[in-house]
């Protein structure tokens, strides 16, 4: 069993994104297990705002749960472990319908950087349309065809946006998929708003490139942490 700051940390990037407005009552972040690539940690079905370290159940990457479950399971958790079978270089996954993104998953807008720390969501994410493959469905991703589906449209992107449904995200760590999380949604939020206003002025490749890796190779991903930590900390005073 990992250590209690891993459990921790997962449990917490799942109430930062929910009260961030990521995620409501639904939607999820898993973490993969820090000591074997082929488990992952993800809450028992709960709001993400509510989830403690005592609700993450282990799970295999086929999404079956390690030990017998006593409690409720998330009906979509073959989408992290599709994504954790066919990336082994994801060790997070966050799945959420934010309002900022929805309006491009309904009209298949492509999502497009037009601030620096929105190039996290890289250039031109893919979409992915259960419809094309499965037909029709209740939109949830519950069969691990589906979740394989889901994870090759991925393919070798951290996002991929889901048509009429939302969004899920990977990242190279709890805090990194958490920044990505957070930050691809400022973006959506501001390209929406700017495409109602006029002609927008995307990042060019270039600098989506650039500025990508301003999560990683500086101190952004710290502070952003430390400060969505405090916010959370005091709204749970």
């Amino acid at each position: 069993m990992p250590n209690l700051e891993f459990l921790d940390e997962l449990a917490r990037a799942n109430r930062i994104l929910a009260h961030e407005g990521v995620l409501d009552a639904f939607g999820h972040v898993s973490a993969r297990h820090p000591d074997d690539p082929n488990r992952y940690f993800l809450s028992r079905s709960r709001a993400p705002g509510q989830v403690q370290p005592m609700d993450l159940l282990e799970y295999d990457l086929d999404s079956r749960p390690i030990q017998p479950p006593d409690v409720s399971l998330y009906s979509e958790r073959v989408i992290h472990g599709e994504i954790y079978k066919a990336r082994p270089d994801v060790m997070s996954v966050c799945h959420h319908h934010a309002a900022a993104f929805m309006p491009l998953c309904i009209t298949g807008t492509d999502y497009v950087p037009v601030f620096h720390l929105g190039a996290v969501g890289g250039f031109k994410p893919p979409f992915w349309d259960q419809r094309d493959e499965f037909g029709d469905t209740n939109l949830l991703v519950v069969k691990p065809e589906e979740g394989a589906s889901l994870a090759k449209a991925l393919g070798a992107h951290w996002m991929v946006l889901m048509n009429r449904h939302g969004v899920t995200v990977a990242g190279s760590s709890v805090r990194d998929l958490t920044f990505r999380s957070y930050y691809s949604c400022r973006n959506a939020e501001y390209q929406v708003q700017a495409q109602a206003v006029g002609k927008i002025g995307p990042l060019s490749r270039g600098e989506i490139d650039k500025c990508a890796s301003i999560n990683t190779k500086t101190t952004g991903l710290t502070r952003a942490w430390d400060y969505w930590v405090a916010r959370l900390a005091k709204a749970e005073e």
